[in-house]
């Protein structure tokens, strides 16, 4: 079942007309720094010299993971749906930050292992309970896999039709950084002790146990391909992470300004980057995580992130808290006066 998205990089006609906007304003060349850049690729991507930022959302996907059961994460699994629970009863730091900001929030059950039936408000969208254990199997079949892909993909052209045109994703999943470990070093090459960090707060003995699980899966789907990221995704993936896949590569057809989370949004990414390179033309990473790896995954995609917080919570969190700095590039470039218009001399 081939992937049948179609995505092109943004034009690059309006780039000199963009940049000469920005260098009328009035400040020295270059003054606003990285915002400049910014104003630039919202531009590009929308293909204005007025860009806007319409009814912006985050979409949280949450799902369980088979192999939290070999003891990789902090948390037992039961936090991921007691943490659904939480962001649909507006309690979580997604929740106080998508407020603070003006910014939609969605809650997806891409799978997580629990009856969540009667919470209102919640995205039904479970392929399953939960991944199987990739110590032993492939997290999931081919089927499943292309389910989950195809059901973020829903979920972004339901909010597109809605108007939102900058998007971001996030995600929750007790065991999910022991996945998009997996990934990163499968998918990039990159040594897997570089790959794995102390997710939800491992102490040394617990990240050498992960580091020595997530060598026994790598040992046991040893013929899975680096070619083939889908069947990388299929092998070591969650559902919350495919759905994000299907999402990416959506928004950048729809082409829509994608802002990109942490080390598990950054993953699921690298999958979607090794089916369309194209996709990566759309996204502006909000923040380097905490999170080990993370920066080396930015360094893959030759990506600057916004912000450096120290943050490791997942959630859309640092997209939540990076999209005013979009809002500010995006106003400085429609509204801040001109040499011309202010009389200024230059």
């Amino acid at each position: 079942m081939p992937l049948n998205f179609t995505i092109v990089p943004p034009s690059s006609a309006l780039a000199s007309a963009l940049q000469q906007k920005i260098d009328q304003k009035t400040k020295p060349l270059g003054a606003l720094g990285q915002l400049e850049a910014l104003a630039l690729r919202i531009g590009l991507i929308q293909n204005t010299l007025t860009p806007t930022l319409n009814k912006p959302q985050i979409i949280v996907f949450a799902g369980d993971h088979g192999l939290a059961a070999a003891g990789v994460s902090a948390y037992p699994a039961s936090v991921t749906a007691q943490m659904v629970a939480n962001f649909l009863n507006g309690g979580a730091a997604i929740n106080v930050f998508a407020k603070q900001h003006g910014l939609g929030l969605w809650i997806v059950d891409a799978g997580v292992d629990a009856d969540l039936s009667a919470y209102p408000g919640l995205i039904a969208a479970k392929i399953a309970r939960g991944t199987r254990n990739c110590l032993t199997e492939a997290a999931m079949s081919t089927a499943e896999c292309y389910a989950a892909l195809q059901k973020g993909a829903e979920l972004v052209k339901a909010s597109y039709a809605q108007g939102c045109n900058c998007l971001g994703l996030g995600e929750m999943g007790i065991g999910n950084t022991a996945s998009a470990s997996l990934l990163m070093h499968r998918l990039t090459g990159l040594p897997l002790a570089d790959c794995v960090g102390r997710g939800t707060g491992l102490d040394d003995g617990q990240l050498r146990h992960k580091m020595s699980v997530l060598e026994q899966v790598l040992a046991r789907h040893q013929s899975v391909s680096a070619d083939s990221p889908l069947e990388v995704l299929a092998a070591f993936g969650g559902f919350e992470i495919a759905m994000m896949v299907g999402a990416y590569l959506q928004a950048a057809e729809l082409g829509m300004v994608i802002m990109v989370d942490g080390f598990i949004a950054s993953a699921a990414l690298l999958v979607a980057a090794q089916c369309y390179p194209a996709v990566l033309a759309y996204c502006v990473f909000s923040h380097v995580s905490n999170e080990r790896g993370h920066q080396a995954l930015l360094t893959h995609f030759n990506a600057t992130a916004l912000l450096n917080l120290d943050m490791r919570l997942g959630e859309g969190s640092g997209v939540a808290i990076a999209y005013p700095i979009l809002q500010s590039a995006v106003l400085f470039l429609n509204t801040m006066a001109t040499f011309a218009e202010a009389g200024v001399n230059q």
